[in-house]
């Protein structure tokens, strides 16, 4: 009860409502990987407890920027955001990348024990990974510097398509395209340093 009580007062002060359905799903999900944690290291958050803080709440902070486009998170690891987006918006097609293994299993089994019909798990390297379409959209909580994660994904995104990178307090020492937008994310018990870069694909 606590940690529903902590997710659904942090996602009211985010202007985020949550259904029913929305918060049995968030939080079975933060189970499975505080469950998994133990053998695959998905992540080095340890409860449940700080995983509603710097997991859930972290990532429905990017809810607002979310559009109907068909979305690819990159470098995902145990699902982050992507998986949080999935069980938001069960209309978008959402697509989450990694190259380990372990990580794409575990977002698999996520996928079915849930029920995300909309979620595509991609077991791939993002730079070779080729894609019968493009993506209008796509993010990432923990993968790479924005040069490099532009470089990497470039081929993957739409024309006119945007990046939605979340950054910590070392934004400062990133080198931004011209044009980027950098939105405060104002994350509930987590930090007053958590960012969204917006960046939108020049063509």
């Amino acid at each position: 009860m606590i940690h529903e009580t902590l997710l659904l007062g942090g996602a009211k002060k985010m202007n985020i409502k949550l259904d029913e359905e929305q918060l049995s799903k968030l939080l079975e999900y933060l189970t499975l990987i505080t469950k998994w944690n133990k053998t695959y290291n998905l992540s080095a958050i340890r409860t449940m407890e700080e995983g509603v803080r710097k997991h859930l709440l972290d990532s429905l902070s990017i809810m607002p920027f979310i559009d109907k486009s068909p979305l690819l998170d990159v470098g995902a690891g145990a699902g982050l955001p992507g998986i949080v987006i999935s069980i938001m918006r069960p209309e978008l097609s959402v697509n989450v990348l990694d190259t380990v293994g372990k990580k794409c299993r575990f977002m698999q089994f996520v996928k079915s024990q849930l029920g995300l019909k909309n979620l595509t798990v991609l077991n791939e390297r993002v730079e070779v990974f080729e894609s019968q379409r493009c993506f209008g959209q796509i993010t990432s909580r923990a993968f790479a510097k924005v040069n490099k994660t532009l470089k990497l994904t470039q081929h993957l995104l739409c024309d006119n398509g945007r990046y939605l990178l979340m950054k910590g307090a070392n934004i400062g020492q990133e080198s931004l395209p011209e044009g980027t937008k950098i939105h405060q994310l104002c994350v509930s018990n987590v930090s007053n340093e958590r960012f969204l870069l917006e960046i939108r694909k020049k063509i």
